[in-house]
């Protein structure tokens, strides 16, 4: 039997070791043989020559077993180096990704702020009652809450509906002069094509003493601010309603679809309304504790920049996923 422990020990390949086990326990193998022989063995010896071969049999198939799987280790090891992926080779077939619309369009807008030396500020999107409403002029029985319907927690707490708390927070821990915007999330229940439940808004503060701050500094600021942003357009200021501002104005922008002539997009007038602006109301100031300074305030919605730079019609479809819209922005 020494024979076949050698072979065993010898044999390279998986497909050499079924040779072997064949040639064993086969029915035309060895052990058959020698089980074939004890017909003609004396009866004495029949019981210790079974007892042997049992003992080999047993052991045979352990060596055969134990080498069958070293040998099926080492071909998938070479198997697995062999077919083994350098991921730091370039592919050819991988898709280069992109910021999402909203994401590029709002690091555009905090670029052109940046730039103009405004600090960039942010804040939690949970608020209390106080910094999200009342510090902002909105008691509670202002009507104008009602636009701002948001999400409630217990004990006044709610989900932001604009990043002013910002404002608020900033001006209550720093001094004058303040030059900021914060960008950020914010959260109301509207749901439909121009608006979603959670969007994004970039909103501006500047706050300087008495008299140093007008609205043509901020009509300036906003109109090379949409040039920046939309190219040749024109740029309207009509005056509006803000609790946190007085006075107020809506900041129109001639059609970037019909360059001003009419279309469905601007119901045919031929202006698209793009953000809010004004002087920061002295109520405002009276809740943060600051005296003889003057400011001006603007905020816009991210969402609404972004569908009209890249012509998306329903605000929706930016939070979808969808893969067919946003491999257009690659």
């Amino acid at each position: 039997m020494k024979e076949w422990y050698d072979a065993i020990n010898d044999a390279t390949t998986v497909e050499r070791i079924e040779e072997i086990k064949i040639s064993i326990f086969g029915k035309k193998g060895i052990l058959a043989a020698e089980f074939a022989k004890m017909k003609s063995a004396p009866n004495e010896e029949k019981s210790k020559i079974a007892k042997e071969l049992n003992t080999h049999k047993s052991s045979l198939m352990d060596e055969l077993s134990s080498k069958k799987m070293t040998l099926q280790t080492q071909e998938l090891e070479l198997a697995m180096k062999a077919e083994g992926l350098d991921v730091s080779l370039f592919s050819t077939t991988s898709q280069a990704g992109a910021l999402h619309p909203v994401m590029e369009t709002m690091d555009r807008i905090v670029e052109y702020f940046a730039s103009l030396n405004f600090a960039v500020k942010t804040g939690a999107m949970v608020e209390d009652d106080f910094n999200n409403f009342e510090a902002l002029n909105l008691p509670k029985y202002h009507p104008a809450r009602d636009m701002q319907d948001t999400f409630y927690f217990k004990d006044e707490m709610l989900l932001r509906t604009h990043t002013s708390p910002v404002q608020i927070r900033t001006m209550m821990t720093t001094k004058p002069p303040i030059r900021m915007i914060a960008p950020g999330a914010v959260f109301r229940r509207d749901y439909d094509l121009t608006h979603t439940p959670m969007f994004h808004q970039v909103e501006g503060l500047l706050v300087d003493d008495e008299g140093k701050v007008s609205f043509a500094n901020l009509k300036f600021i906003l109109e090379d601010f949409l040039k920046y942003m939309f190219g040749e357009i024109e740029v309207r200021f009509r005056p509006s309603f803000f609790p946190f501002t007085e006075p107020s104005a809506e900041v129109d922008i001639s059609c970037v679809f019909c360059k001003g002539d009419g279309c469905r997009v601007c119901s045919h007038t031929g202006w698209l309304e793009v953000l809010g602006c004004g002087i920061v109301d002295p109520n405002v100031f009276k809740a943060v504790k600051y005296k003889n300074v003057s400011g001006y305030a603007f905020g816009l919605g991210v969402e609404r920049f972004a569908m009209l730079i890249h012509q998306i019609g329903d605000l929706r479809s930016l939070f979808e996923g969808d893969i067919k819209l946003l491999e257009q922005f690659r």
